[in-house]
């Protein structure tokens, strides 16, 4: 039987104390991954089906054939992982601004193993999501201007819970504007919450790409013995 807890990493990072700890849950009969930072509880592998879900809705509604993917926020990878499913993926490459995060993924220590590491289409940058976002020369410091066919975003809780409250101008109209510029023509963008659809978001989507919507993602919870539902924004640029 394995050990009802065990602590894998401890580290201090900019954002404050992060920890990966593996816990057995009884209920479930099974070990569970999660992410703690100052206390709070980040992200675990014990559902997953939004953060797949936040690659698998965009992606079928690419207009390319081969597309060049961003993710940003790595965390345990399920997203990631969901994108290079998809074998025509020419390129993902992930912002994350947690750098053990993305030691865990180099080293093995997660469920997905080296994965994301081995896969020669996939790029796992450390940087700042936001702070690239509203730079002059975009996400891909190696290629100034450069644009995605698909650019998919789990950091924050939601449109209005942030991480760090220099997240907030992201999702301003001055914010959405810039995103869709880094979009190719019938390109993607997705944006994953924690939170049920919230209209003035979605609103705030619609003046800023050619159509957009919010699809919930509802998954049982055994914990809790009832549904859960999440929401994965859209917003598709003009073909």
């Amino acid at each position: 039987m394995s050990k009802m807890f065990e602590e894998l990493d401890y580290r201090q990072t900019p954002l404050g104390t992060l920890i990966l700890r593996r816990r057995h849950i009884l209920k479930l009969g099974r070990d569970v991954v999660e992410v703690i930072l100052n206390d709070e509880h980040l992200m675990s592998d014990m559902f997953t089906a939004s953060e797949i879900a936040l690659a698998q809705l965009p992606m079928e509604r690419l207009a390319t054939k081969q597309p060049d993917i961003l993710v940003g926020g790595l965390g345990l990878g399920y997203t990631a992982e969901a994108v290079l499913a998809y074998s025509d993926v020419q390129s993902l490459t992930v912002i994350e601004y947690l750098a053990p995060v993305i030691e865990w993924h180099r080293d093995g220590r997660l469920p997905l193993g080296t994965a994301l590491a081995d896969d020669p289409r996939c790029r796992l940058v450390e940087g700042d999501f936001f702070a690239l976002a509203r730079s002059d020369t975009g996400f891909d410091t190696d290629r100034a201007g450069r644009r995605f066919d698909g650019i998919f975003l789990d950091i924050d809780h939601s449109p209005d819970f942030y991480l760090n409250p220099s997240h907030a101008d992201f999702y301003s109209d001055a914010g959405l504007a810039r995103l869709s510029g880094a979009l190719n023509s019938g390109g993607v963008f997705a944006l994953w919450s924690n939170d049920p659809p919230h209209n003035a978001f979605l609103d705030r989507l619609t003046q800023h790409f050619a159509s957009a919507s919010a699809e919930k993602v509802t998954f049982f919870n055994p914990l809790l013995e009832e549904d859960y539902t999440q929401t994965v924004y859209l917003g598709m640029t003009a073909s």
